[in-house]
Order: structure tokens, then sequence, then C-alpha cells
């Protein structure tokens, strides 16, 4: 087994997470050496939580926080590092819910949405891998229909995860291959059906539209779903993030985010900043390519990973 392969998932976290922490961590130990914290202190602090995507308002939290028990004493980067290690797990916590199948639906029907290249169709391969491994029937419905090269790469996961793939020709009806894809799962028994859809936001009216169409299609052939609808998130797009949950929020009820390419970014604050303004539930974190590296989000690990501390 490789190195990787026997790192812990703390460790793997916290090495994803290394670009976002250092740049919390350098800015720490720039403003706290060897001095007293005062107004100035407080201010530097603030605008280094805002610049490391956290979000004005749990910057602003954090630093009123810090200011109730800290004032004009003492203060060192280590001290500093573990109080925002708390401070965003108490944020995180709430939202840090696993994606939990009901069994008593077949098929559970999980909608998948998000803009291209944020990872979406991945994470449906990932996201199958992972239910087939706890010994679920999986299907996956290959709903992004414009682009082929997303249809070829969840037949890929098809074959990898042996889980079959329902697919259309390119430019097929989206909707129309949904209906069809629970239509089969019902008939076959699926325990999950994970549906891809396309992300196309040169022209946001349409990919709207066409995703409302997609969900009263589903709801024609089960009224109760789809019964997730998860938003997938590229951290590298940072604060565009925040657009993104409150665009694909309108059109569907997204009920929750999988933040993907954490380890590619020093942007990783976003989470805390998603979690503070949407209060969605954050179901999973990506921050490498394999399968392993899609995992249940936790908050006391990420906020310490972010903090650039040891479990």
């Amino acid at each position: 087994m490789s190195d990787e392969g026997k790192k812990s998932w703390f460790a793997r976290l916290k090495d994803g997470l290394k670009r976002s922490s250092s740049k919390l961590t350098t800015g720490i130990a720039d403003i706290f050496t060897k001095r007293r914290l005062d107004n100035e202190a407080l201010e530097e602090f603030e605008d280094l939580l805002i610049t490391s995507d956290l979000g004005v308002t749990t910057a602003a939290k954090l630093s009123a926080e810090l200011a109730k028990t800290r004032f004009d004493k003492e203060v060192d980067a280590s001290e500093i590092q573990e109080f925002i290690a708390q401070e965003v797990a108490k944020i995180l916590e709430p939202v840090a819910r696993p994606l939990v199948i009901d069994a008593t639906r077949k098929p559970h029907v999980i909608l998948v949405v998000g803009v291209n290249g944020s990872g979406k169709t991945t994470t449906i391969g990932k996201l199958a891998k992972s239910y087939k491994d706890q010994g679920l029937n999986v299907m996956m419905a290959a709903g992004d229909t414009f682009r082929a090269a997303a249809v070829e790469q969840l037949k890929v996961w098809g074959d990898r995860t042996g889980c079959p793939v329902i697919s259309r020709d390119t430019g097929a009806d989206a909707a129309g291959l949904a209906f069809d894809a629970i239509d089969q799962a019902q008939r076959d028994g699926v325990d999950v059906l994970l549906i891809d859809t396309a992300g196309r936001l040169q022209n946001k009216a349409h990919l709207m539209d066409e995703l409302k169409k997609i969900v009263r299609v589903i709801r024609k052939r089960d009224e109760t779903a789809p019964h997730d609808t998860l938003l997938v998130l590229d951290a590298t797009t940072g604060q565009n993030a925040h657009s993104q949950v409150e665009l694909f929020s309108a059109a569907t009820n997204v009920s929750g985010l999988i933040v993907t390419k954490l380890d590619g970014t020093a942007k990783g604050g976003v989470v805390v900043a998603l979690a503070e303004k949407f209060g969605k539930p954050v179901h999973a974190i990506g921050v490498g390519e394999s399968a392993e590296d899609l995992r249940p989000f936790e908050a006391r690990n990420f906020a310490r990973s972010l903090a650039g501390l040891e479990d």
C-alpha cells in the first residue's frame, strides 16, 4: 500500500487544506507575534479572516468574541489558532450532517446539480462507489445530455463500480431521461438512483427552467422525489459559491451541499462562510481525485485542519 493509502483521513484532510491553512497561520503569526490584543490587531485579524474567505459575518463574530476574552492581553499565534478552531467548529457543527438513505424508498432519488467543472459527475461516481460498498443497489442516470464527455465519464464510473448507467444520445431531453431512469429503477428494485444534470451557466434562465422541468417530470413518476437535491460546489471559486447556492436554490430545493477540490485552493474558508450564511447541510467534502478522498463532512476535523492544528 502507498503512503497515501496509509494516511488517516485527518492527515489527508490536513494535507488537502494546506494552502488554506497556510494563508491563515502565516497571517496569524504576522499579527500576533509578542503583541497585546489591541484594536489595531483585532482589525488586522478581522481582515485576515475575510481575505481567507471565511466571510464578513464570521470575521466580525470571531473578532468580537476574541475581544471579549482577550482584549489588552498578550496573545500568541497558537492560542489564536486554537480559538479559531473552536469557534469555526461551533459554526460548522449544525451543518455537518451525513446524507441518510431512506431504505423504505426504492429508489431513494438524489438529483445532483452544479455548474460545469464543479466536479459534479465525478462526485456522482464517488457516491455510487460509496453506496455500492455499503451493499446498496445503485443506478446512475447521465442527465447532462448536452455534454458527451459527461455521459462517457459517468459510464466509466459505471464500469468501475458495477453500477448500471441510464443514458441517451447527446442532446436528448434530460427530463425524459430522468423519468425513464426512475421507471427502470423502480422495476429493478434499486436502492439509490443518482441523477446527473447539465450545468451550463452561460444561459442561466434556460438551465434553471430545465432543472425545474426535470423536477416536475420526476414527480410525475414519484411525487415524493427527488428525495435529496445536492449542489456540488468547487471550493476554488471562493465567494462565487455564494451566488451558486442562491441561483440553484431558486430553481430547485437544494437540500445539501458537497464541496470539492479543497486540495487545489487557498479558499477553503468558504465552507465556513456558506455554513454561516445559508445553514444548509454540508454532507461531504473532497480533497483529492480518488473515491476515498470524498468523505462525510466532520466539523471538528475540518476546523482544526483549517487552523493548521493537529487532531
